[in-house]
């Protein structure tokens, strides 16, 4: 009677984590937590993760282009914030790579440019250092790379 239980609670899991992972991109990591709602054995889980890959449900790759595009398009961070956030998520180094790879390096710079001068405008201070310091600072909070930061800053407020 047991194995009976085992079996269905399997097929449970499977059909809850392809419902999951259909509704939304998902990455292993997120996976395995959802995994923690169910009560099966380590084989199991990794049988689980294993036809989900197989069924391309669960897509690293996938999964970190579209979170990179997102976060860019949508909260305007840079590729380091991007980057770390996937490490965080234990994306594979290659997948990292993929995925900031696709983003457009026009479409990255106007973005960037953008953001400067909008978040420019917000600084309420007549202190040129004061200015620079804090532009510098939401611009590199974002995950924007320091070159690129360093030299918006240089043009959009020159020293004297």
């Amino acid at each position: 009677m047991k194995q009976s239980s085992e079996k269905n609670s399997f097929k449970q899991a499977l059909s809850g984590l392809e419902r999951y992972c259909a509704y939304q991109e998902r990455c292993h990591l997120e996976v395995e937590l959802k995994l923690k709602d169910f009560d099966l054995t380590d084989e199991e889980k990794k049988t689980l993760i294993t036809q989900l890959t197989q069924s391309d449900l669960l897509n690293e790759k996938r999964f970190a282009t579209n979170f990179a595009r997102g976060k860019f398009r949508i909260k305007e961070w840079g590729k380091i914030r991007i980057q770390q956030q996937l490490r965080s998520k234990k994306i594979a180094e290659e997948s990292i790579q993929h995925a900031l790879d696709q983003l457009d390096p026009i479409e990255y710079t106007e973005a960037f440019s953008a953001l400067a001068i909008r978040k420019l405008e917000g600084i309420k201070t007549n202190d040129i250092q004061k200015k620079r310091k804090k532009l510098g600072e939401m611009l590199l909070y974002r995950g924007w790379e320091f070159g690129m930061v360093y030299d918006k800053v240089r043009e959009l407020i020159p020293l004297a």
